[in-house]
Protein backbone atom coordinates (compact mmCIF):
# COMPACT_ATOMS: atom_id res chain seq x y z
CA UNK A 1 0.00 0.00 0.00
CA UNK A 2 2.85 2.37 0.85
CA UNK A 3 4.50 1.62 -2.51
CA UNK A 4 1.34 2.48 -4.39
CA UNK A 5 0.89 5.71 -2.48
CA UNK A 6 4.52 6.67 -3.18
CA UNK A 7 4.04 6.14 -6.90
CA UNK A 8 0.89 8.21 -6.73
CA UNK A 9 2.80 11.09 -5.11
CA UNK A 10 5.51 10.90 -7.76
CA UNK A 11 2.90 10.96 -10.49
CA UNK A 12 1.20 13.92 -8.89
CA UNK A 13 4.55 15.69 -8.68
CA UNK A 14 5.25 15.04 -12.36
CA UNK A 15 1.82 16.33 -13.30
CA UNK A 16 2.45 19.50 -11.33
CA UNK A 17 5.85 19.99 -12.99
CA UNK A 18 4.41 19.41 -16.48
CA UNK A 19 1.50 21.74 -15.71
CA UNK A 20 3.93 24.43 -14.52
CA UNK A 21 6.11 24.08 -17.63
CA UNK A 22 3.05 24.19 -19.90
CA UNK A 23 1.78 27.26 -18.08
CA UNK A 24 5.15 29.01 -18.47
CA UNK A 25 5.30 28.13 -22.15
CA UNK A 26 1.76 29.39 -22.63
CA UNK A 27 2.60 32.65 -20.87
CA UNK A 28 5.77 33.08 -22.95
CA UNK A 29 3.70 32.89 -26.13
CA UNK A 30 1.40 35.73 -25.12
CA UNK A 31 1.52 38.95 -27.18
CA UNK A 32 3.47 41.77 -25.53
CA UNK A 33 3.19 45.45 -26.37
CA UNK A 34 6.65 46.94 -26.84
CA UNK A 35 5.52 50.39 -25.69
CA UNK A 36 3.39 51.30 -22.71
CA UNK A 37 1.61 54.40 -24.03
CA UNK A 38 3.30 56.62 -21.43
CA UNK A 39 7.04 56.76 -22.08
CA UNK A 40 9.91 55.10 -23.94
CA UNK A 41 10.67 52.47 -21.31
CA UNK A 42 12.31 49.44 -22.91
CA UNK A 43 13.81 51.49 -25.74
CA UNK A 44 16.89 53.63 -26.28
CA UNK A 45 17.54 56.35 -28.83
CA UNK A 46 20.46 56.47 -31.26
CA UNK A 47 20.38 59.84 -33.02
CA UNK A 48 23.84 61.04 -34.14
CA UNK A 49 22.97 64.75 -33.92
CA UNK A 50 22.15 64.33 -30.25
CA UNK A 51 25.83 63.46 -29.68
CA UNK A 52 27.07 66.90 -30.64
CA UNK A 53 24.10 69.26 -30.41
CA UNK A 54 23.10 69.55 -26.73
CA UNK A 55 19.62 70.96 -27.42
CA UNK A 56 18.81 68.61 -30.31
CA UNK A 57 15.24 67.37 -29.95
CA UNK A 58 14.56 63.69 -29.42
CA UNK A 59 12.55 62.71 -32.53
CA UNK A 60 10.71 59.93 -30.69
CA UNK A 61 7.86 60.85 -28.38
CA UNK A 62 4.65 59.47 -26.87
CA UNK A 63 1.58 61.48 -27.93
CA UNK A 64 -2.02 60.56 -27.15
CA UNK A 65 -0.82 57.09 -26.13
CA UNK A 66 0.81 56.63 -29.54
CA UNK A 67 4.50 56.17 -30.27
CA UNK A 68 5.46 58.92 -32.72
CA UNK A 69 8.52 59.35 -34.90
CA UNK A 70 8.78 63.05 -35.72
CA UNK A 71 11.20 62.25 -38.55
CA UNK A 72 13.99 64.65 -37.62
CA UNK A 73 16.69 64.68 -36.47
CA UNK A 74 17.28 61.33 -38.15
CA UNK A 75 18.12 58.21 -36.22
CA UNK A 76 16.65 55.15 -34.59
CA UNK A 77 14.62 54.05 -31.60
CA UNK A 78 15.97 50.65 -30.56
CA UNK A 79 14.65 48.04 -28.15
CA UNK A 80 16.82 47.34 -25.14
CA UNK A 81 16.09 43.64 -25.52
CA UNK A 82 17.21 41.22 -28.22
CA UNK A 83 14.59 39.03 -29.89
CA UNK A 84 14.39 35.98 -32.13
CA UNK A 85 11.56 33.83 -33.50
CA UNK A 86 8.64 36.23 -33.27
CA UNK A 87 5.69 37.86 -34.98
CA UNK A 88 5.72 41.66 -34.86
CA UNK A 89 2.42 43.42 -35.51
CA UNK A 90 2.73 47.13 -36.25
CA UNK A 91 -0.08 49.59 -36.97
CA UNK A 92 1.14 52.88 -38.42
CA UNK A 93 0.17 55.86 -40.53
CA UNK A 94 1.64 59.00 -42.03
CA UNK A 95 -0.63 61.71 -40.58
CA UNK A 96 0.62 64.44 -42.90
CA UNK A 97 2.66 64.18 -46.07
CA UNK A 98 3.60 60.79 -47.53
CA UNK A 99 7.03 59.89 -46.31
CA UNK A 100 9.64 57.39 -45.24
CA UNK A 101 10.21 55.13 -42.26
CA UNK A 102 11.06 51.51 -41.57
CA UNK A 103 11.17 48.66 -39.09
CA UNK A 104 14.63 47.17 -38.63
CA UNK A 105 14.84 43.57 -37.45
CA UNK A 106 17.87 41.67 -36.18
CA UNK A 107 19.63 44.98 -35.47
CA UNK A 108 23.08 44.80 -33.89
CA UNK A 109 26.16 47.00 -34.46
CA UNK A 110 25.15 50.69 -34.26
CA UNK A 111 25.87 53.08 -37.13
CA UNK A 112 27.21 50.38 -39.43
CA UNK A 113 26.02 52.21 -42.57
CA UNK A 114 26.43 55.91 -43.37
CA UNK A 115 27.33 56.41 -39.68
CA UNK A 116 23.58 56.18 -39.04
CA UNK A 117 21.95 52.78 -39.67
CA UNK A 118 22.57 49.79 -37.39
CA UNK A 119 23.54 46.46 -38.92
CA UNK A 120 20.15 44.89 -39.64
CA UNK A 121 17.53 43.98 -42.22
CA UNK A 122 15.06 46.77 -42.83
CA UNK A 123 11.43 46.20 -43.67
CA UNK A 124 10.54 49.33 -45.59
CA UNK A 125 7.55 51.48 -44.64
CA UNK A 126 8.09 54.27 -47.15
CA UNK A 127 4.75 55.27 -48.62
CA UNK A 128 4.26 53.32 -51.85
CA UNK A 129 7.04 50.81 -51.10
CA UNK A 130 5.95 49.15 -47.86
CA UNK A 131 7.41 45.68 -47.55
CA UNK A 132 10.64 46.12 -49.50
CA UNK A 133 13.72 44.67 -47.85
CA UNK A 134 16.82 46.84 -47.45
CA UNK A 135 19.89 44.98 -46.22
CA UNK A 136 22.23 46.88 -43.93
CA UNK A 137 25.59 45.11 -43.52
CA UNK A 138 23.57 41.86 -43.51
CA UNK A 139 21.93 39.89 -46.33
CA UNK A 140 18.89 37.81 -47.23
CA UNK A 141 17.77 35.87 -50.30
CA UNK A 142 14.46 35.94 -52.16
CA UNK A 143 13.08 34.20 -55.22
CA UNK A 144 13.73 35.99 -58.53
CA UNK A 145 16.62 37.78 -56.86
CA UNK A 146 18.15 39.37 -59.97
CA UNK A 147 14.79 40.66 -61.16
CA UNK A 148 14.02 42.18 -57.78
CA UNK A 149 17.50 43.39 -56.76
CA UNK A 150 19.49 43.97 -59.93
CA UNK A 151 22.76 42.50 -61.26
CA UNK A 152 24.36 40.10 -58.79
CA UNK A 153 27.76 41.75 -59.14
CA UNK A 154 26.26 44.89 -57.57
CA UNK A 155 24.63 43.26 -54.54
CA UNK A 156 25.91 44.15 -51.09
CA UNK A 157 25.06 45.55 -47.70
CA UNK A 158 27.32 48.59 -47.69
CA UNK A 159 27.48 52.04 -49.25
CA UNK A 160 27.02 52.11 -53.02
CA UNK A 161 25.73 48.54 -53.29
CA UNK A 162 22.29 47.37 -54.35
CA UNK A 163 20.72 46.82 -50.95
CA UNK A 164 17.05 47.10 -51.92
CA UNK A 165 14.95 43.99 -52.65
CA UNK A 166 11.62 45.08 -54.14
CA UNK A 167 8.43 43.70 -52.60
CA UNK A 168 5.92 41.41 -54.31
CA UNK A 169 2.83 43.62 -54.60
CA UNK A 170 1.49 47.03 -55.54
CA UNK A 171 -1.35 48.91 -53.84
CA UNK A 172 -1.25 46.97 -50.57
CA UNK A 173 -1.12 50.18 -48.53
CA UNK A 174 -4.13 52.18 -47.38
CA UNK A 175 -4.69 55.76 -48.62
CA UNK A 176 -2.55 58.39 -46.95
CA UNK A 177 -3.70 59.15 -43.41
CA UNK A 178 -5.36 55.77 -42.84
CA UNK A 179 -3.94 53.10 -40.58
CA UNK A 180 -1.86 50.30 -42.08
CA UNK A 181 -1.10 46.98 -40.44
CA UNK A 182 2.29 45.43 -41.08
CA UNK A 183 3.02 41.92 -39.82
CA UNK A 184 6.64 40.77 -39.76
CA UNK A 185 7.46 37.18 -38.88
CA UNK A 186 11.07 36.25 -38.17
CA UNK A 187 11.80 32.56 -37.58
CA UNK A 188 15.35 31.24 -37.75
CA UNK A 189 16.80 32.58 -41.06
CA UNK A 190 13.45 33.42 -42.67
CA UNK A 191 11.42 36.64 -42.73
CA UNK A 192 7.86 37.06 -44.02
CA UNK A 193 6.00 40.34 -44.31
CA UNK A 194 2.32 41.15 -44.77
CA UNK A 195 0.80 44.61 -45.32
CA UNK A 196 -2.93 44.88 -44.69
CA UNK A 197 -3.30 41.14 -45.16
CA UNK A 198 -1.28 40.89 -48.40
CA UNK A 199 1.89 38.80 -48.40
CA UNK A 200 4.38 41.37 -49.66
CA UNK A 201 7.78 39.75 -49.07
CA UNK A 202 9.46 36.51 -48.09
CA UNK A 203 13.17 36.03 -47.58
CA UNK A 204 15.35 33.15 -46.46
CA UNK A 205 18.99 32.33 -45.72
CA UNK A 206 19.32 35.57 -43.80
CA UNK A 207 22.80 36.14 -42.43
CA UNK A 208 21.38 36.79 -38.96
CA UNK A 209 18.48 35.41 -36.96
CA UNK A 210 18.28 37.59 -33.85
CA UNK A 211 18.84 41.11 -32.64
CA UNK A 212 17.18 44.30 -31.51
CA UNK A 213 14.12 45.82 -33.20
CA UNK A 214 14.37 49.44 -34.33
CA UNK A 215 12.05 52.12 -35.67
CA UNK A 216 13.36 54.94 -37.82
CA UNK A 217 13.22 58.68 -37.83
CA UNK A 218 13.81 59.22 -41.53
CA UNK A 219 12.45 62.61 -42.43
CA UNK A 220 8.69 62.08 -42.03
CA UNK A 221 6.27 62.04 -39.12
CA UNK A 222 4.84 58.58 -38.46
CA UNK A 223 2.39 57.50 -35.79
CA UNK A 224 2.40 54.01 -34.31
CA UNK A 225 -0.61 52.88 -32.33
CA UNK A 226 0.48 49.26 -31.99
CA UNK A 227 3.85 47.50 -31.78
CA UNK A 228 3.10 44.02 -30.46
CA UNK A 229 5.46 41.08 -30.32
CA UNK A 230 4.43 37.44 -30.02
CA UNK A 231 6.97 34.59 -29.76
CA UNK A 232 6.42 31.92 -32.45
CA UNK A 233 8.17 28.76 -33.56
CA UNK A 234 7.00 28.54 -37.17
CA UNK A 235 6.00 30.94 -39.92
CA UNK A 236 2.26 31.32 -40.50
CA UNK A 237 2.69 30.31 -44.13
CA UNK A 238 5.52 28.46 -45.82
CA UNK A 239 6.32 29.74 -49.29
CA UNK A 240 9.13 27.33 -50.16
Amino acid sequence: MYFKNSISKVQIGLILIITTISSCQSQSQKPTSLFNGRDLSGWHVDVPKMDTIPNAKNPFIIRNEMLVSLGTPRGHLITDSIYKNYRLAVEYRFPGEPGNCGVLVHASTPRALYSMFPKSIEVQMQHGDAGDFWVIAEDIEVDNMVERRGPKAEWGGTEGKKRRIVNLTDNSEKPLGEWNEMIIECVRDEIMVWVNGDLVNYGYNATTNHGHIALQAEGSEVEFRKVILTPINELSKKVK
